[in-house]
């Protein structure tokens, strides 16, 4: 039998058979190195940029130093002097931020970082050396209360605290459609307050702070109340006290009583307007009589003369509405103007006869419309009556200089008769001085002529030594509305009324003059 190969054959048989396997293992391993050494896919990186403001909570004021720190992490910051700090090249999504100083419990905030947009955040630190105090509750007005006074006790009562909390309070009152807050309280102990000279029909927010001796500090929830609607006060006049001459409202029986001036200047003469919506009045703010108007509740005062309300006896009280209440007529020494409510259309409508001034008046719009204008020369007792077409044309005498001082002449309702007072003692004194004045009515026509302070048989007259002065019909035309004074002038003068038979005498209030009834 013939071997298929003898011993050197096998071996070179084997050689052969390794060097290939070694050689396609080589070949495999580099084709494993070249598919090793392919590129791989690379994503796009995002960054944004975080700023930010860290606020001392007690002060609201900026904190510098104080370390600010990220997750992920990003570097260590630290705010400047004005609180802030910002961190650039942000990777873009969460980001937790962390600030920290001495003193001060550490606080975190999340913020959400775009591709090249800047994040901005607020950080408020609280001081960590106490426990934050509880905000105050049970207020007083209860929250939403309605019909409340012009002035109110405003009170609250604080949570869990002791005597030795020693806790301060600050209030802070806001009107309704007003930004600019009231600080009723500051640092204050009191857990109590009064808001005074609160408008009427208006609703008013408030909140309490409370701050411990460590700087703790909590607001109070915003507290609201609203005030009463505005009094239907009917009557107006002046009032002096300590010296200084306002204006009041109130009603017959002096209740509600508005004291609607409060200037050191005098303040006189109010007459609501006949639409019940605006007070005219005269002050000497300006160092000479003005007229002034203002909102029934005292408030928007505002001057709509520059030509002063003045003359000869004449400080300020020689002024009346027109009967639609759109405009004013008034005295400016021997000058009769017409005015619009607003301050224009300053008419001149009369000159008064030489040596002689302007000075009360009246219009009625009965008869074609009439003016009654009082003129006066130096000295007040030498005074006579004039009717006048509304134009200031046309003067007509109705009452002549008679002795005594004669004043305050005024339309009945009709606009037939005239109302005014006399000093029927005749007594002819230069310093305005009367001794026995009497309110009387005359008849346009100058017939009729009533003495209504004399005509008091069976009631209470007047009493001997004082006088019946400053004159007007009640809205009703059925009474009248005067002033009694002692003759002396000293003591202070009332506001009474009685039918225009003189009939009834009544009085209605103490100190007070100039008075207004509609």
């Amino acid at each position: 039998m013939i071997p298929l190969f003898d011993a050197v054959t096998n071996t070179s048989f084997l050689s052969h058979t390794w060097q290939r396997l070694v050689s396609a293992f080589g070949l495999l391993c580099c084709l494993c190195v070249l598919g090793a050494c392919q590129e791989d896919q690379v994503v796009p990186a995002y960054y944004g940029t975080v700023t930010g403001t860290v606020l001392d909570g007690r002060t609201n004021l900026p904190v510098a130093n104080a370390s600010v720190t990220t997750n992920p992490a990003t570097s260590s910051y630290l705010t400047n002097a004005q609180g802030k700090f910002q961190i650039d090249n942000v990777p873009a999504g969460r980001l937790a931020i962390t600030v920290t100083k001495t003193d001060y419990q550490q606080v975190s905030a999340n913020v959400t970082v775009y591709d090249t947009q800047v994040a901005d955040v607020s950080l408020v630190l609280t001081k960590s050396s106490s426990a934050i105090p509880t905000a105050p509750t049970r207020p007083s007005p209860a929250n939403q209360a309605t019909g409340q006074p012009t002035t109110v006790v405003l009170a609250w009562h604080p949570v869990n605290a002791t005597a030795s909390d020693s806790l301060r309070y600050d209030v802070l009152l806001f009107e309704s459609n007003n930004v600019n807050a009231t600080a009723l309280l500051t640092n204050s102990k009191d857990t109590t307050v009064t808001a005074a000279n609160l408008k009427y029909g208006t609703t008013y927010y408030w909140q309490v702070t409370v701050r411990n001796p460590a700087g703790g500090s909590a607001r109070g929830p915003v507290w609201n109340f609203q005030t009463a609607s505005l009094p239907n006060n009917r009557y107006l006049y002046a009032r002096t006290v300590a010296g200084n001459t306002d204006i009041y409202s109130s009603d017959a029986a002096g209740n509600n009583l508005l004291r609607l001036t409060s200037a050191a200047t005098a303040e006189t003469a109010p007459q609501l307007s006949p639409n019940r919506d605006l007070i005219a009045y005269a002050s000497n703010a300006s160092g000479q009589y003005q007229l002034y108007t203002m909102n029934r509740d005292g408030s928007n005062p505002r001057q709509i003369t520059t030509l002063s309300v003045e003359g000869y006896n004449n400080s300020g009280i020689g002024y009346r509405w027109s009967p639609d209440g759109a405009q004013l007529v008034y005295a400016h020494y021997d000058q009769l103007y017409r005015i619009n409510r607003d301050g224009t259309g300053l008419t001149l409508l009369a000159t008064a006869p030489t040596g002689r001034h302007f000075r009360e008046c009246d219009w009625t719009v009965q008869n074609g419309g009439r003016l009654v204008v009082q003129t006066v020369g130096q000295n007040v007792y030498d005074a006579e009556l004039y009717l006048y077409n509304v134009d200031g044309s046309n003067p007509t005498l109705l009452v002549s200089n008679l002795p005594g001082r004669l004043d305050s002449p005024s339309f009945s309702l009709d606009g037939l008769s005239v109302l005014y007072s006399r000093d029927v003692a005749g007594f002819n004194d230069p310093g305005g001085r009367q001794l026995d004045a009497h309110i009387f009515t005359r008849r346009i026509d100058g017939t009729s002529t009533l003495d209504i302070t004399a005509n008091t048989t069976g009631t209470l007259g007047k009493v001997l030594g004082t006088n019946d002065i400053q004159c007007r019909f009640s809205p009703d035309g059925f009474r009248v509305i005067f002033v009694n004074r002692v003759n002396d002038d000293l003591t202070p003068p009332e506001i009474w009324t009685m039918d225009i038979d003189g009939r009834n005498r009544s009085k209605l209030f103490s100190n007070a003059f100039w008075p207004d009834w509609k």
